[in-house]
């Protein structure tokens, strides 16, 4: 899937960025451009990609400070420099647009729901989110500003691929190189969904395109992402119980939000030598997450990639019904009433269920 990045704010930025890089590294030429917009000047630097600087009049480059709303409110005023900036890069041939934002700073969570409204009046092409849930021990602003996000950017963008921190933290890490490890993995799993709908070596069996990305993520909502591989055998033959083992293991402990099982649609992409997938399997596996996930609109395909490993990717649309995200509003919460210092509004949680958009917008 030919696509643009947009990252808001600096977790938004140093993913896409990861992103970028992977895509050049694996040499699947997918991400067709970025960008990376903030309001605070020194997060912009190390981005190799053009940069825009919203709220200067307001701000001074400083930051919002966490300030989720003037992040909004910044990102409003100086949209039509960021729009600017992508001319040029939202091109024909350009399939999707992903803006790509940590929820609970103030830049990204603002900012994102913004921009997607504003990128989905303007391009006739998806423009989907990809959003970071801050972790259990990020500080209750986090809790709050992300709860306060996650229902506008969900509504706005046509789809938000999720991903939780606390499902890739390892213990022992500092708090750099955990964010940095998850931003990996991120890029990783991201990486190979837009690579597979794309011709990079091989011919796949069974097809996997753009159209299946889309069509996976098109009712919109919550969507969320697994991934496991294990070592190929040469023989396609061998590898029906890897192919059933790493489907398993994407769906039920690999994925970016955890216990979100229960799906509108699924994509079922398994990655790796041509000659080394088994039909049976991945036939057999679209079958199991048939089930599993209580969906009947389960695609699947191989994606032939030079690798001695095989990788399985789940792409899960509709997941709003997880436990996973129904304890992350209850904790964003408990969270606004803990912080004496949160302005009075509406809790998080009424905000999920309530049909009418909250202050961000």
């Amino acid at each position: 899937m030919k696509s643009v990045l947009i990252g808001v704010g600096q977790a938004g930025g140093k993913l896409a960025r990861e992103l970028v890089e992977y895509d050049e590294r694996m040499g699947f030429g997918a991400v067709r451009g970025a960008v990376g917009i903030n309001t605070a000047k020194a997060d912009l630097r190390d981005l190799p990609f053009e940069t825009v600087l919203v709220g200067q009049d307001r701000v001074k480059g400083q930051g919002v400070g966490g300030d989720n709303e003037l992040g909004a409110e910044v990102m409003q005023a100086d949209i039509q420099e960021v729009l600017a900036s992508l001319d040029g890069r939202v091109t024909a041939g350009t399939e999707s647009i992903f803006v790509v934002a940590g929820l609970g700073g103030g830049t990204g969570s603002g900012g994102a729901p913004v921009l997607a409204k504003e990128l989905k009046r303007i391009y006739d092409v998806p423009v989907y989110g990809l959003g970071i849930l801050p972790g259990r021990d990020e500080g209750a602003m986090y809790q709050v500003n992300a709860g306060r996000s996650l229902k506008t950017f969900a509504r706005e963008a046509d789809s938000l691929l999720l991903v939780d921190n606390d499902a890739f933290r390892s213990s022992g890490e500092s708090v750099t190189e955990g964010f940095d490890s998850i931003n990996r993995e991120i890029a990783k799993r991201v990486g190979l969904l837009l690579a597979s709908g794309e011709s990079v070596e091989g011919v796949a069996e069974s097809v996997v395109d753009s159209s299946e990305i889309i069509n996976t993520l098109r009712n919109g909502g919550i969507a969320a992402l697994g991934y496991a591989s294990a070592e190929a055998a040469p023989e396609a033959e061998d590898n029906i119980n890897a192919v059933m083992s790493t489907a398993r293991r994407a769906l039920l402990t690999g994925s970016s939000l955890p216990d979100a099982t229960d799906a509108d649609a699924a994509l079922l992409v398994v990655a790796g030598e041509q000659d080394a997938i088994p039909r049976k399997g991945v036939e057999r596996a679209r079958r199991w997450v048939e089930e599993e996930t209580g969906s009947l609109q389960v695609r699947g395909g191989d994606f032939p990639l030079s690798s001695g490993r095989l990788a399985t990717l789940i792409l899960l649309g509709g997941v709003e019904r997880s436990d996973r995200l129904e304890a992350f509003m209850q904790r964003a919460k408990d969270a606004e009433k803990e912080d004496e210092t949160t302005p009075e509004r509406a809790s998080p949680g009424e905000q999920w269920t309530n049909d009418e958009l909250d202050d961000l917008l």
